[in-house]
């Protein structure tokens, strides 16, 4: 059963969210625990979901992925197979970095970065196009990010 999220549980998380390369001595002294306790309260964290994962955020610019698109999908049918099916497929898809469905004109979005206009033309072409039940496509080069992958408030 998992334990209720307390005060101090809810500053070790915002404290890995701001910066996951924390060390476990600097997480304790700023909530005010031994380190013993600390590391205890992070496994457990761990251990319960809390945390899903810890990764680096890379500058997609230096990887030559400086194109980011959002794709608004719409499937010739809305049942549980082609769900399915097209879901399946797109988790495959190593340039998809989101894929929500979504209430509304689409059925899914996808968050998609490549190098350029050119390589998205060709991944649309051969690519999204060909997914499972895929009817239609619509999609929003970004110009400019605003806000990207901001932490929870909680």
């Amino acid at each position: 059963m998992e334990a209720e999220l307390n005060r101090t549980d809810l500053r070790i998380l915002r404290l890995l969210q701001a910066d996951g390369r924390m060390g476990n001595a600097e997480i304790a002294k700023r909530v005010n625990t031994s380190a013993a306790t600390c590391h205890r309260r992070i496994q457990r964290l761990f251990a319960e979901g809390c945390v899903t994962g810890v990764r680096a955020q890379i500058d997609p610019h230096k990887v030559e992925k400086g194109t980011l698109a959002i794709v608004g999908v719409v499937l010739d049918r809305s049942t549980p197979e082609s769900f399915g099916l097209f879901e399946e497929a797109v988790k495959a898809l190593p340039v998809v970095l989101d894929c929500h469905i979504v209430a509304g004109d689409f059925d899914y979005f996808l968050k998609i970065r490549v190098r350029d206009l050119a390589d998205f033309n060709k991944l649309h072409a051969k690519t999204l196009l060909a997914l499972p039940g895929v009817r239609q496509t619509r999609t929003f080069f970004v110009m400019k990010e605003v806000i990207d992958n901001a932490p929870l408030e909680f």
